[in-house]
């Protein structure tokens, strides 16, 4: 019986066996015999056990059942739970119950915290849900700060970081200072200086402290569309309680970087502020900026610099592609933009009216201008505008130039927008036009030498080149090109590109003029070639794949995009990328939703409404 015993021992599988004569034998010396064909066991799991343990809790809790401690706030709220999940979520709660006199107390009285605050965190701490809205944000963050639940914190953060506007986001800077949470912090100062314009409209800027308003506008990173919008503030905060703030004035515009504004505003508004008559050491920084202009044209390398003469570099927000109109077949309406951190076409708001051959400019201030065009019937020069600061954009009509111009070369310089050139229905134009947004009106300036329709334009060391096109004279497209002086109101020609070239995308990337594609009579080009002034030659660069006119320029993140255009035959929604620094191209994936030419295109700072 014994021998049957132990054979059946030895049968099972992993037993240990010791032999007889190996009794004093350490562990070491012991034998596991596997049992095969057999997988080696795992623990059995239930993923919801957690879960409806927290429920059946959370119900005794809720009943007031084996809760052996009662939380009482200022106003007699009692809240009741249980020390040892307390404990287990909340450090706060831990030190409490562990360590502290509360340990062998049945209620506990909280003070300073918000009774709706304790009684959605210990929700939370026995669900891991919470509802953070704007009624309870203020209150949950700092009472989740001081349990040190930080899920709860970080998620209100979180939160007030979506709802950041430029009527609320120096509240919440300050919400966010006073609580330490050191991202958000910096989440809205990096807003509050990329909406700058927009914040100083508001009551939460009139009520800063000066300390608050000088390190506010002292800032470099600051995003404005001219020094004149930080004074403009300045005036307008010292106005909203002149008689204990004008005092403060110098301190303030010490850091108002008044050499960066224009000599015309310095001249008639500056000047003429009453404020700064009262105030002698106001007078200086005037006269400091006047000279700043004076020797900016008679000796610029004798401009001494201060911190007023620096100019700000603000962190711009994400760009994107802005497409506008265009022809395909006919005149359009739609809007499309490309973002190139998803790769993505998306639709934009759409133009009131029809229009394509137009030209498109973007200011500073986030205002795009859709300016001349062809209607589908006519030429013409109305002008419209689309504010993407607006929280509902639309495009509304403006300022009407005063000629017709379709195929026309549009350029910013200085904040004021230029038409050049273009066709009017009957002839093609060496015209040119100059709106001042400060005044809100066109003027003529010197024409060119030059007819050109189809003309491409760029900006380029303060001058504005106008780049081939068709003279309508000779029915022959053109390789001659000259620009724009605007001190001096004159045209002077420069070195004529290598082919002729009408219709051609123009563009400015590092230094360096690009003329894109174009044609020369029913041959559309696929060349492109670039001029660097300081050369003053063109040469070629890599061809394009496709062939393409009418196409839009512009460039990103050291990339020259050239989008859409024709190919003498169709409509193309392509859009092609260019690589200075390997001379190469290549496609982009994503193609717009239509294929058009004579399309406006512009790089925008991404707006907060354009999702994607």
């Amino acid at each position: 019986m014994e021998s049957d015993n132990n054979s059946n021992t030895a049968a099972g599988v992993g037993l240990l066996l010791r032999y007889a004569s190996q009794n004093s034998l350490d562990e070491s010396s012991q034998k596991q015999i596997p049992r095969s064909g057999r997988r080696e066991r795992t623990p059995y799991r239930n993923c919801s056990h957690t879960v409806r343990v927290f429920e059946v809790l959370q119900s005794l809790r809720k009943d007031g059942v084996l809760c052996d401690i009662k939380l009482e706030t200022d106003d007699g709220t009692v809240v009741y739970a249980h020390k040892v999940i307390l404990s287990s979520a909340s450090p706060y709660f831990h030190a409490m119950f562990t360590t502290f006199e509360e340990s062998t107390k049945d209620c506990v009285i909280i003070r300073e915290l918000d009774s709706t605050a304790l009684k959605l965190l210990v929700d939370f701490i026995y669900t891991a849900q919470i509802m953070v809205t704007e009624e309870n944000v203020q209150v949950l963050l700092p009472a989740s700060n001081l349990l040190q639940l930080h899920d709860v914190q970080d998620a209100c953060c979180d939160f007030l970081q979506t709802q950041l506007h430029p009527t609320n986001c120096l509240g919440i800077k300050a919400f966010a200072d006073l609580h330490g949470c050191m991202e958000l912090l910096s989440s809205s100062e990096s807003y509050i200086q990329q909406h700058f314009s927009e914040v100083v409209e508001g009551d939460e800027f009139l009520s800063l402290s000066s300390d608050q308003v000088v390190k506010l506008i002292s800032s470099d990173e600051l995003t404005v569309p001219s020094e004149e919008k930080v004074f403009e503030c300045v005036i307008c905060w010292v106005n909203h309680a002149p008689t204990s703030r004008k005092d403060i004035l110098p301190k303030l515009m010490e850091h108002v970087r008044l050499p960066l504004a224009s000599k015309e505003y310095l001249l008639k508004r500056v000047e003429e502020e009453p404020l700064l008559k009262n105030s002698l050491e106001c007078k200086d920084y005037i006269i400091e900026a006047l000279n700043f202009h004076l020797l900016k044209s008679e000796q610029p390398g004798t401009i001494p610099k201060t911190i007023r003469t620096k100019p700000r570099q603000p962190v711009g927000l994400p760009k994107v592609i802005l497409v506008v109109g265009g022809q395909a077949p006919k005149a359009i309406r739609s809007v499309e933009w490309y973002d190139p951190a998803t790769s993505r076409w998306q639709p934009g708001p759409e133009m009131s009216t029809r229009r394509c051959r137009a030209g498109l400019a973007v200011l500073k201030d986030s205002r795009v201008f859709a300016v001349g065009g062809f209607n589908g019937s006519l030429r013409v020069r109305t002008v419209d505008m689309l504010d993407l600061s607006s929280p509902s954009p639309c495009w509304v009509p403006t300022v009407t130039m005063l000629a017709r111009r379709g195929t026309l070369g549009v350029a910013v310089l200085d904040n004021y927008i230029y038409a050049v050139g273009g066709f009017d229905g009957t002839s093609g134009l060496n015209s040119a036009e100059v709106f001042d947004c400060s005044t809100q009106e066109w003027r003529m300036i010197s024409s060119m030498s030059t007819r050109r329709s189809s003309v491409g334009v760029g900006v380029l060391n303060n001058l504005i080149y106008a780049v081939g096109g068709y003279d309508g004279l000779s029915r022959q497209c053109l390789k001659s090109v000259e620009c724009y002086h605007p001190s001096t109101d004159t045209w002077t020609p420069v070195a004529e590109m290598c082919v002729r070239r009408s219709g051609a995308g123009v563009g400015i990337l590092d230094g360096v003029l690009y003329a894109v594609g174009g044609h020369d009579g029913p041959e559309v080009r696929n060349s492109v070639e670039a001029y660097r002034p300081s050369a003053g030659i063109w040469t070629s660069v890599a061809d394009m794949h496709m062939c393409r006119r009418n196409a839009g320029v512009v460039a990103l993140d050291g990339l020259l995009y050239v989008v859409g255009g024709d190919d003498g035959a169709c409509n193309l929604a392509s859009v092609e990328v260019y690589n200075p620094n390997t001379n190469t191209w290549s496609m982009l994936l994503a193609s717009m939703n239509i294929g058009r030419s004579y399309a406006g295109v512009v790089v925008i700072d991404k707006p907060s409404h354009f999702n994607t």
